[in-house]
């Protein structure tokens, strides 16, 4: 998925009648994919770059940035600098601190990867007191009632149907940063607020293991379950719980490996996502509905009550649509959740679980 005319990666490999094709370019997917190898040989780098290497591709991102003014490619490229000890980090890292990501209304996600590219392991360019800010920002959007975090500050302008909805990347990147502060400073508000959010997401994931997309943040409900999406199953969720667990020793072992069962074997549909003839993993298994119909339905349904739900979607609107395309940010997260230490540990100690975190609620 590498251009390397462009020095950067693709937006997404799509399958069509005549095979697969590259489409358009992306910052953010690249400076994920740099995460991902950021922790890899300079062999397997190569092979992937050709004869660019990390440095070069991250130094692209990094003077790219005049053209962007985007807090996500900002933050992505900044963590994927300081994981590299990247010579320009300190650059990014200044970038970074001009866009005030504590003092200005930016939504969870981004503001989350803020926080981790400042205080996960790597350079030493970097801006703790910022990070502090950020946290501080971060822990205080907290739902305590639902245990979710919103999809943005209130005052960002979200439409009213859609302000109460969050999404599952608002449980994982949170839960990821907070983590990686709490081991950096041993602040204990963002550890209790880690494994409550944890602990409210693995109690709403799927029987067959599936993690749902939408959810109520003022109840802690689910919206709307599809799609369930392949990075969701087997990178983003253990991302984020082998980070808790490192962080505070709490073990959600038996929640990774329901969520790797659903993808090796998901029941919506006969059609596996993990295609070995074109070494690709699919993007995910959806609704057979015109646009996002359900998600729309939902959202307005629980918006005029939160236990309103509309019936019989699941008859009408049937999970079974493979998504044929991938996106490179997948394979960059695959990298980071699943380095070769973690990897080449026996079967049963992912299969297993030490601790339910169902069980604390």
């Amino acid at each position: 998925m590498y251009r390397r005319k462009e020095q950067l990666f693709a937006f997404r490999l799509r399958r069509n009648d005549q095979g697969e094709v590259l489409e358009g370019v992306s910052r953010r997917y690249t400076a994920m994919a740099l995460i991902g190898l950021a922790g890899e040989d300079q062999h397997t780098a190569a092979e992937v770059l050709g004869n660019h290497s990390r440095e070069d591709v991250c130094g692209r991102l990094i003077a790219d940035f005049e053209e962007s003014q985007e807090l996500g490619e900002v933050a992505l490229t900044t963590w994927a600098a300081r994981m590299l000890q990247h010579p320009c980090a300190h650059k990014a890292v200044d970038m970074l601190r001009r866009m005030d990501p504590a003092g200005r209304a930016y939504p969870t996600v981004e503001l989350s990867w803020a926080l981790t590219a400042l205080v996960i392991g790597g350079s030493e360019a970097t801006d703790m007191a910022l990070a502090e800010r950020i946290a501080d920002a971060l822990m205080g959007s907290f739902k305590q009632e639902s245990g979710l975090f919103p999809h943005a500050p209130a005052k960002k302008g979200l439409s009213a149907l859609r302000a109460h909805v969050s999404c599952f990347a608002e449980f994982v990147y949170p839960i990821q940063a907070l983590s990686h502060y709490h081991q950096a400073t041993g602040d204990t508000q963002a550890a209790e607020i880690a494994c409550r959010c944890a602990a409210r997401m693995c109690h709403l994931q799927g029987p067959q293991g599936q993690w749902w997309w939408h959810f109520d943040v003022r109840t802690g409900r689910i919206v709307e379950g599809y799609p369930v999406y392949s990075v969701h199953q087997d990178s983003m969720a253990p991302m984020a719980l082998f980070a808790l667990a490192k962080a505070c020793g709490r073990y959600y072992s038996e929640s990774i490996a329901k969520g790797l069962r659903w993808l090796s074997n998901p029941p919506e549909t006969l059609v596996t996502l993990i295609d070995k003839e074109r070494d690709v993993i699919w993007r995910k298994v959806a609704r057979h509905e015109p646009g996002r119909l359900v998600r729309g339905l939902q959202a307005t349904a629980s918006r005029l009550h939160p236990a309103i739900r509309v019936p019989g979607v699941d008859v009408v609107f049937p999970a079974v649509s493979v998504d044929y395309e991938s996106r490179p940010y997948h394979m960059g997260w695959i990298l980071h959740t699943w380095p070769a230490n973690r990897t080449s540990e026996p079967l049963k100690s992912i299969a297993g679980s030490t601790k339910n975190p169902t069980s604390n609620g």
